[in-house]
């Protein structure tokens, strides 16, 4: 599979439920801890375009049979490793709420040096029998523009280099939900009869990735059956493009293997 060409911004939440690891010795005890959860995140991006308002915001709630003496939400900022207790836990579940200005402010970052495409890396570290665990609950928190629906349609230039197919497409969001967008042409440009889809993209509001569910694209692709498209990927907020990773399959052939496309606004 290739590596997914993006020039949005990545964004990763992380809610695996693996074993904690204890503060501050590495070689201390493990697997004492507790993993608390994180749910409902949304929004999950830090708008670029009113930073000193911006704000995400997730619930904590913690294991069946779980307690805890409190949660830290530690935070740092791109690869900076230091970690700045932003705020503490101490009932279950609960609201975070967490305001770009105030988690800038406590790491002692100036809010005028965040830029796009920085990240703001958020950890739950449980107390648990007067001891501090890290946990592998992890948000992750990119710096991005607002969504915009009209960013996200209109003449798109598709290109694939894996599938070499290159042309125009069209981009048209759902009347009735702006985060649906259908995609007209991704086999036309290459002569095929596209005769059903459209392909549809569903981008997630919170953090703008993007799922495309299986779709036939056309019925008979040059004689060798049905064409159908499904995958991934994650849209670009600031400059509306969309990087995808989609498998593709044909009739009794099956899969054909998985293709990076990158579409851009034209």
């Amino acid at each position: 599979m290739k590596k997914n060409k993006t020039l949005g911004v990545i964004i990763i939440l992380i809610t695996l439920l693996f074993s904690c690891e204890e503060l501050p010795d590495p070689a201390g005890e493990r697997g004492a801890g507790v993993v608390p959860g994180i749910e409902n995140l949304n929004p999950g991006i830090f708008d670029s375009k009113d930073l000193s308002a911006t704000f995400v915001e997730f619930t904590v709630s913690l294991p069946v049979g779980a307690t805890v003496q409190k949660i830290s939400v530690a935070g740092s900022f791109n690869n900076d490793l230091k970690e700045t207790t932003i705020t503490e836990l101490t009932t279950f579940p609960s609201v975070v709420n967490i305001r770009a200005s105030d988690a800038a402010q406590k790491m002692g970052i100036a809010l005028k040096d965040v830029a796009n495409g920085d990240i703001f890396t958020f950890q739950l570290l449980p107390t648990v029998g007067g001891k501090t665990f890290h946990s592998s609950a992890v948000v992750a928190i990119a710096v991005a523009c607002a969504y915009d629906k009209n960013l996200a349609e209109g003449s798109y230039h598709a290109v694939s280099e894996g599938w070499n197919s290159e042309g125009d497409v069209t981009l048209k969001a759902d009347p009735g939900n702006p985060y649906k967008i259908n995609v007209t042409g991704i086999e036309a440009i290459e002569g095929a009869n596209e005769d059903r889809g459209p392909l549809v993209m569903y981008i997630n509001p919170a953090n703008f990735s993007v799922t495309v569910p299986e779709v036939v694209i056309c019925s008979d692709f040059f004689g060798y059956g049905p064409i159908s498209y499904k995958g991934s990927g994650i849209y670009g907020s600031c400059d509306g493009s969309f990087s995808l990773n989609l498998e593709i399959s044909v009739g009794d052939y099956g899969s054909q293997g998985i293709f990076d496309f990158l579409l851009t606004r034209k």
